[in-house]
């Protein structure tokens, strides 16, 4: 609320809460239906120009911009500031499209285990295209199971037929206590880079289609040395020439490179 009782946006003390409780939580809000054809559009030309894109796609910014309107949005960014406090950078976005029929999984995984940020924070945005559900491959999380704050062990699968191939060694955590992020297309979830989740392949006839946005508080240092020796010696995608964009704010760090300001 603003001084005037005008509802501002973002995320109700409710919500940001159950964010702190669960590791993750689905604000009552949802993107325009011209927002989400402008994101339909945006995927089917990625695609029909690298069709190697159909299932995912990890650097979704090196290929059109366009994707950057997205993660202008201010009621995203309202939601994201109440998480990470007022300093912003966006370091990535990505496109998990899991389509009909042969979709591909998603390992559980902590997000941390990739990403060559320190000290490790960044709350991710998880963006339904489509109406994602159990049928479809929807996200699956384990509730709290962000709070030790550390990175669980994980080991590589190299499956063909993965989207990611770091996963959580199996003595790590209980599957039973997952619970199924279901969405409507235009809503969208806020998760916690220590938060154990994934989803199962796609094998109905609809598609499950999922946009990521990655922010971290500029506390934090994205660290290019990092990220390459993330990619040598865990064979992870190789974050090296991201480019990182201030959305809100300054640079608390003094160390991000940023080549763009929004």
């Amino acid at each position: 609320m603003n001084e005037d009782g005008q509802d501002m946006g973002g995320l109700t003390a409710a919500e940001l809460e159950q964010y702190h409780a669960d590791g993750y939580v689905t604000p009552d809000a949802r993107l325009s239906d011209e927002l989400l054809a402008d994101i339909r559009a945006a995927h089917d030309r990625l695609v029909a120009r690298h069709p190697k894109f159909r299932n995912y796609c990890s650097h979704l910014l090196a290929y059109d911009l366009a994707f950057l309107n997205v993660a202008r949005e201010p009621m995203i960014l309202d939601c994201v500031e109440q998480v990470l406090g007022p300093d912003i950078a966006l370091w990535n976005s990505s496109f998990f499209a899991k389509p009909a029929h042969d979709g591909q999984k998603t390992p559980w995984h902590q997000d941390g285990e990739y990403w060559p940020i320190r000290p490790l924070a960044t709350c991710t945005v998880w963006i339904a295209i489509d109406d994602a559900t159990p049928e479809n491959g929807c996200l699956r999380m384990i509730r709290g199971s962000h709070k030790a704050r550390r990175l669980a062990r994980h080991t590589t699968n190299p499956a063909e037929n993965l989207t990611l191939h770091q996963e959580l060694a199996a003595e790590e955590f209980d599957e039973n206590q997952a619970v199924d992020l279901v969405l409507k297309a235009g809503q969208f979830s806020l998760h916690d880079v220590f938060l154990y989740h994934g989803s199962e392949a796609n094998l109905s006839p609809k598609s499950r289609r999922g946009m990521t946005l990655r922010y971290m508080p500029t506390t934090s240092v994205f660290d290019r040395a990092m990220a390459k020796r993330l990619a040598d010696e865990k064979g992870v995608t190789d974050h090296t020439d991201r480019t990182t964009f201030l959305m809100r704010g300054r640079d608390q760090s003094g160390e991000n490179d940023f080549r763009v300001r929004l």
